[in-house]
């Protein structure tokens, strides 16, 4: 069986973390001063690498896997559980010197468990080390925030996705175009996991070493290039009948609305970045074809894709996934961009 990417590259020691140096330097530093707290909280999106922190700096203490216990807060949520675990704490560690015990999705304890836990952070024997991993910390309750270290993860820049694509594809024998990069990227929506499981889709589906991006494209059911430029040509020359049947188009071939928005939001944003930051030509010249790159600058010399045009379709990208019908937002938005004077 083919190991998923996500496991086979998960980072096994803090310098191979990407893109969380404030939060490794910091336990890196903390324990070899010996100042290890007795709690830590991780906040952050899915996918930025809490828990595999949460595991190297178990790791780093000492703590082999018979004295490292992983729960898992969404199905060991009552009372119950953590009176168990409650108990089980004050037991010695077997081999090490700490115990480590990560609470994964730590906000979906009951209200109950939390008190319980809460009895036990505020009096941790020695040996005991508990770190809370959530992607909703405003859902824990302050008592429990404020007897933890807290460490805020970053979602990762699409920078240091791209360099960590790049890297994992050259480790597997394949080249991605660098436009296939970008899309991956774009579509991992800033989280290391969900990237590394569209790059493996990605992989898994060629046959070929050298993947173009019209394979990632029909791999992963993204609108082609062509169909979102198609989109940003019609806001400039005003042509709303071209701009609804692009969206027809995406829709019959049963196009994420989200994704596609995304993708129109991302040349964008591009479109002002060339107009605005000449500076940065030259690394937008490195993500997209060169006939993209003409493309954009051909749409930042009309002048019609503005920062209002931007707002409003960032308005439409929120409201997509609240829409009994996913196209509608896109096509409010879009006769109301293409109706302004």
């Amino acid at each position: 069986m083919e190991i998923a990417l996500y496991r086979k590259y998960r980072p096994q020691k803090f310098n191979d973390v990407l893109g969380q140096e404030h939060i490794t330097d910091s336990l890196s530093s903390a324990i070899k001063l010996g100042n290890i707290s007795h709690a830590y909280l991780f906040s952050g999106t899915r996918g930025t690498g809490k828990t595999s922190v949460a595991r190297i700096f178990a790791n780093e203490i000492g703590t082999t896997r018979n004295d490292l216990y992983e729960i898992d807060a969404a199905s060991n949520r009552g009372i119950d559980d953590i009176r168990e675990l409650r108990d089980a704490v004050n037991i010695m560690p077997f081999e090490s010197k700490y115990k480590v015990y990560i609470i994964d999705e730590a906000h979906m304890l009951t209200k109950e468990a939390f008190n319980a836990l809460l009895k036990t952070l505020e009096e941790p024997p020695a040996h005991a080390i508990f770190i809370l991993a959530t992607t909703e910390v405003h859902k824990l309750p302050d008592t429990i925030v404020s007897r933890c270290e807290p460490h805020g993860f970053r979602k990762p820049s699409h920078e240091v996705l791209k360099n960590m694509i790049v890297d994992i594809a050259k480790k597997e024998g394949f080249r991605i175009d660098p436009s296939g990069v970008e899309l991956i990227s774009i579509l991992g929506d800033s989280s290391f996991r969900d990237t590394q499981g569209i790059l493996q889709k990605t992989i898994s589906s060629s046959k070929n070493k050298e993947i173009s991006l019209r394979e990632i494209e029909k791999v992963t059911g993204a609108p082609s290039g062509e169909l979102v430029n198609d989109i940003l040509k019609a806001i400039s020359e005003k042509e709303l009948d071209d701009a609804l049947e692009a969206v027809g188009k995406a829709v019959e071939k049963n196009v994420d609305m989200k994704i596609f928005l995304k993708l129109i939001l991302h040349k964008a944003r591009l479109i002002l970045l060339i107009r605005y930051a000449s500076d940065m030509k030259e690394e937008i010249k490195s993500e997209v074809s060169e006939k993209d790159y003409e493309f954009l600058k051909k749409m930042t010399e009309e002048a019609k894709i503005n920062s209002n045009v931007l707002k409003t379709l960032l308005d439409a990208y929120r409201e997509t996934s609240y829409s009994y019908i996913p196209q509608l937002p896109f096509e409010l938005a879009l006769v109301e961009i293409i109706g302004q004077d």
